[in-house]
C-alpha cells in the first residue's frame, strides 16, 4: 500500500530543476507525479516513479542527494467535499499530515489521487482502512498509467 517517494534537495537557483529531469530522461524513467517546494536557499523536489530503485541509482550516480520516504496514495472523489471527507477521517484519527499533493490519471478520471506524507504512515493506513478508504498500492497505481 505504501509508495516510495524520492526527495531531492536542490539549490534554489535557475536551471537546477532540469538536472534531475535530464538524468531520469536519459535513464528512461518516467515521472508519474512530482511536487516542488522551495525556501530562499534550497528546494525539495519530490518524485513518484515506477522504478524508484533505478531512479535513485541514476540520480545518486550523477551527484544528486536523494532521500526515500514512504507516502500513501489515496483516491479522492472529484466533487465538492471529496477531499473534506478524507481529511475528516484523518483529523478524527488525530493524524498529522506533513504535506500532500495531487494528480489525475487521465481526462476520464472521476477522482484525483492525493499523495500524503504522514507523521505515522501505519496509523494512517489503519484509520483510513477502518473507514473503507484503502490506499492505492504501487501495482494498481502503475497499472492505471500503462
Amino acid at each position: 500500500m505504501k509508495l516510495n517517494q524520492l526527495s531531492l534537495f536542490m539549490e534554489n537557483k535557475p536551471g537546477q530543476l532540469k538536472v534531475p529531469c535530464r538524468i531520469l530522461s536519459q535513464a528512461g524513467i518516467n515521472i508519474i507525479t512530482l511536487s516542488l517546494a522551495d525556501t530562499q536557499q534550497f528546494g525539495i523536489l519530490r518524485l513518484i516513479v515506477k522504478d524508484w530503485q533505478k531512479a535513485r541509482r541514476a540520480l545518486e550516480s550523477n551527484g544528486c542527494v536523494v532521500n526515500v520516504t514512504e507516502v500513501l496514495a489515496i483516491d479522492v472523489s472529484d466533487r465538492p467535499g471529496g477531499l473534506y471527507e478524507i481529511l475528516e477521517i484523518i483529523d478524527d484519527a488525530g493524524l498529522a499530515i506533513e504535506y500532500m499533493y495531487a494528480f489525475t490519471t487521465g481526462p476520464q478520471a472521476q477522482k484525483a489521487t492525493m499523495v500524503f506524507r504522514f507523521e505515522n504512515t501505519d496509523a494512517a493506513i489503519k484509520a483510513l482502512s477502518a473507514k473503507g478508504i484503502n490506499p492505492v498500492g504501487p501495482a494498481d497505481l502503475f497499472a492505471r498509467l500503462s
